[in-house]
């Protein structure tokens, strides 16, 4: 009995330790492989062929309001204006690590 109530206790005790512990963070080298299968093309060195002034560099980001990773998987997931949306052939995942990877790249200066 006694043994029972020790592990209820430490149990209550650090059980919400598990939601303040962050996320895992994202896989950057798989995010690496996804935009280079899929969207170097395109963004090659954080370019952009289609329209220049909308690149994936951070003054662009900033300007855009795209400076975030959650503003970039809605991109990703979406697509807008030339882009295509990726929603459907990336998993959650992989749109997690290639906006990850986009935002690293971009605070690096490319």
């Amino acid at each position: 009995m006694r043994k029972l109530l020790v592990t209820l206790a430490l149990t209550v005790l650090f059980l919400p330790l598990l939601w303040l512990m962050p996320a895992q963070a994202a896989d950057l080298g798989a995010g690496e492989a996804v935009f280079k299968a899929n969207c170097a093309a395109c963004h090659m060195g954080g370019g952009n062929v289609v329209n220049g002034a909308k690149t994936l560099k951070q003054a662009d980001l900033e300007k855009w309001d795209m400076a975030s990773v959650a503003a970039i998987k809605n991109q990703v997931i979406s697509g807008k204006g030339a882009m295509p949306g990726f929603g459907a052939k990336f998993n959650a995942e992989q749109i997690e690590n290639v906006a990850s990877y986009v935002l690293d790249q971009a605070s690096k200066g490319w």
